[in-house]
């Protein structure tokens, strides 16, 4: 068994198109395919429904999905674990993955523009909270680029850790234009809405599970709320993935809104309900150890703290 076939999986299950998850993986359809196989062939059990397009988990993949993450991100935490030393010079940044897509890269330009060069490390986004602060406490990052809310806490001793908001987004509800509920397509706008004020209609479902930053920042959403049905037809703890299926009809999502913009103004995804109260307002923070570190790790957070002002709060 070799560890791309299960980063195949899991790309595929997030994409639900063979051809489409062949290209992120950049390899042809046909040795993707066969690589899918493999992998079916070492487990004895079919993962992938080839009947349907798009392409769906057999029960047997769906039951194997987050055994595929979490081995993906216990192997790679291994190997960062193991590496003896890292390249001089290299700020090391653990970040929640839909960071890394939607704000790192234009953030890291502004600072740059504003004074300096920096050189950077991205560690792959572990899926659960406590795995993503143990890349900051076990002092494997010098930095911890992530989502925050006031009913997700972290259990970070500020004395030990300081911390930055350096900008904010929204956690919406989204869903296709056109979405089958029950076996009849309907039209998505405010499906949540609808499904409100009818406590006999489930609605498909996309869930981020319990243990990542947005699936525990929405069963406490889900909890204050009015009550609808729902069916879960696809869990991932990566929201580009579950946008991807979103995007298919498959369900009901909440997407960070920086990452769903192109789908929304295209006309792709569509506000699922009306009511702002099932918007959640988020603050993407940065966080550091207190302590001394390396001249570019301390360049880096005091152009950050002055990119900020007058505005900037130090927690």
């Amino acid at each position: 068994m070799e560890i791309k076939w299960l980063e195949d999986f899991v790309t595929l299950a997030d994409t639900s198109s063979f051809s489409r998850a062949a290209e992120l993986r950049n390899v042809t359809q046909p040795a993707f395919s066969r690589r899918i196989k493999q992998l079916e062939s070492w487990l004895g059990a079919t993962l992938i429904s080839r009947a349907t397009m798009p392409a769906e988990l057999t029960a047997a993949g769906r039951s194997f999905l987050p055994v595929a993450q979490e081995a993906i991100r216990t192997f790679y935490a291994a190997r960062e674990a193991l590496r003896p030393s890292y390249e001089p010079g290299l700020i090391r940044f653990a970040a929640l993955h839909t960071l890394t897509v939607t704000f790192f890269p234009q953030w890291l330009k502004r600072l740059e523009n504003t004074g300096g060069s920096f050189s950077t490390s991205l560690i792959p986004d572990r899926g659960g909270i406590e795995a993503n602060l143990d890349a900051l406490v076990g002092d494997e990052a010098d930095f911890f680029l992530t989502y925050a809310h006031a009913e997700v806490p972290f259990h970070l001793d500020r004395g030990q850790f300081a911390s930055l908001t350096i900008a904010h987004d929204r956690l919406i509800p989204l869903v296709a234009e056109r979405v089958t509920v029950a076996g009849n397509p309907q039209p998505g706008l405010n499906l949540l809405d609808r499904a409100i004020a009818q406590p006999r209609l489930a609605i498909p479902y996309l869930s981020y599970g319990f243990n990542s930053f947005f699936g525990v920042a929405l069963s406490r959403l889900l909890l204050r709320r009015p009550p609808f049905r729902r069916r879960t037809t696809h869990e991932n703890t990566i929201s580009a993935g579950l946008m991807n299926m979103a995007v298919t009809g498959a369900g009901v999502c909440w997407l960070p809104e920086s990452l769903a913009r192109d789908e929304l103004e295209a006309g792709r995804l569509v506000p699922a309900s009306a009511d702002g109260g099932w918007n959640l307002d988020l603050e993407i923070r940065l966080y550091r150890h207190a302590g001394g570190r390396s001249r570019k790790v301390e360049d880096l957070w005091r152009i950050a703290r002055q990119s900020l002002e007058p505005a900037a709060g130090l927690s």
